[in-house]
Parts: structure tokens; C-alpha cells; sequence
């Protein structure tokens, strides 16, 4: 299960409360900050707008590909480590508006972590570090560090030893 804190709504779905969950202005200034940055293809800027206008734990020697998407109303919900790479257009939320109710959740990325392109990681979840997400995953709970996960629904393809053991005998580099 996912670390996510529930809120409870009345009357209408979640998303109709937004403003009272979040301040409009924080929303807009996110919204423009991420958007700038989604294009920079300046990785320190990019870094710098993350930790100083987003107030974004990121690592030294992250990268964020064009196009990640940021959680726009609780980026600061967001942890990643040093020397990560989060693949194009990949999408991290800290929060999900429900009909009855929303959820908010830390999402921490550990150290060299590799996410590829457009996946999706979900609030609540932990990124093991030196974990491999392959593209397209949909991240909906815990890694383990070292694990190389893929699909949707997410699935372990190879553990920790597992992956080791290929590095080792050289097969998972030599396969592709």
C-alpha cells in the first residue's frame, strides 16, 4: 500500500475543493515554473528552479529530461537523490483527487536511479536507490533498491541479486 495521508470530501467530487486545498496562486506559479522547465534543456537551471522555486529536494548530478511533469500543486512532496535520471516526459504526482476524497504522499527517488521515459510514478511511493524503471511503467508502490521493474501493472523483472548476476557475467549488457 501506498504512504498516502486521505482527506475526506463532502458534496461534491475532490477536484471541486482544489482551492481549498491548495492556494490558486501556488497552483499558477508552479504551473508557469514547471512549464519553463520542461523545456530547459539547461540541467543545473532546470535543478536550481526545482530546489529554489519549487522547494524540491533534488540531488547533485539529477537529471530531468524534457518534458518530466511535476506534481503542480505539492512539488515540494517530491525527493529526488544525486545522479538520477528521470526519462522524457515522465509524469511524478504527490497527490490524487478522488470523488470522495484526495490523497497527498511523498514520492522519494533514491540515489542513481534510473526512470525511463514516460512513466508514471504515483504519491506515496519509494524508488529504492540504483533502481530501473524501464518507460511506460506505471509506479504504484515501493521498489526495492537495486530492482529493475517494468509494465503496467508494475512488475519485478529482475531483483537485486538477479541484476547483479547479469552486470556480473556481462549478459544484460551484451543482450540489447
Amino acid at each position: 500500500m501506498r504512504r498516502t495521508k486521505r482527506y475526506r470530501v463532502e458534496g461534491a467530487n475532490s477536484l471541486w475543493h482544489i482551492y481549498k486545498t491548495v492556494p490558486f496562486w501556488k497552483v499558477v506559479r508552479n504551473f508557469i515554473i514547471i512549464q519553463l522547465a520542461r523545456y530547459t534543456p539547461f540541467l543545473n537551471l532546470k535543478n536550481r528552479m526545482y530546489r529554489s522555486f519549487l522547494k524540491m529536494e533534488v540531488g547533485q548530478e539529477t537529471a530531468f529530461a524534457l518534458m518530466v511533469m511535476l506534481d503542480i500543486m505539492f512539488p515540494e512532496k517530491i525527493h529526488v537523490g544525486k545522479n538520477t535520471v528521470i526519462g522524457y516526459n515522465t509524469t511524478i504526482l504527490a497527490h490524487e483527487y478522488l470523488i470522495k476524497e484526495y490523497r497527498l504522499g511523498d514520492v522519494i527517488i533514491g540515489d542513481e536511479v534510473m526512470v525511463g521515459a514516460n512513466s508514471t510514478i504515483l504519491p506515496g511511493v519509494t524508488i529504492g536507490d540504483q533502481a530501473v524503471v524501464a518507460a511506460g511503467t506505471v509506479v504504484h508502490k515501493d521498489v526495492e533498491a537495486g530492482t529493475f521493474v517494468a509494465g503496467n501493472p508494475m512488475r519485478v523483472i529482475y531483483t537485486k541479486e538477479q541484476m547483479q548476476e547479469r552486470i556480473k557475467n556481462d549478459t544484460f549488457l551484451s543482450e540489447s
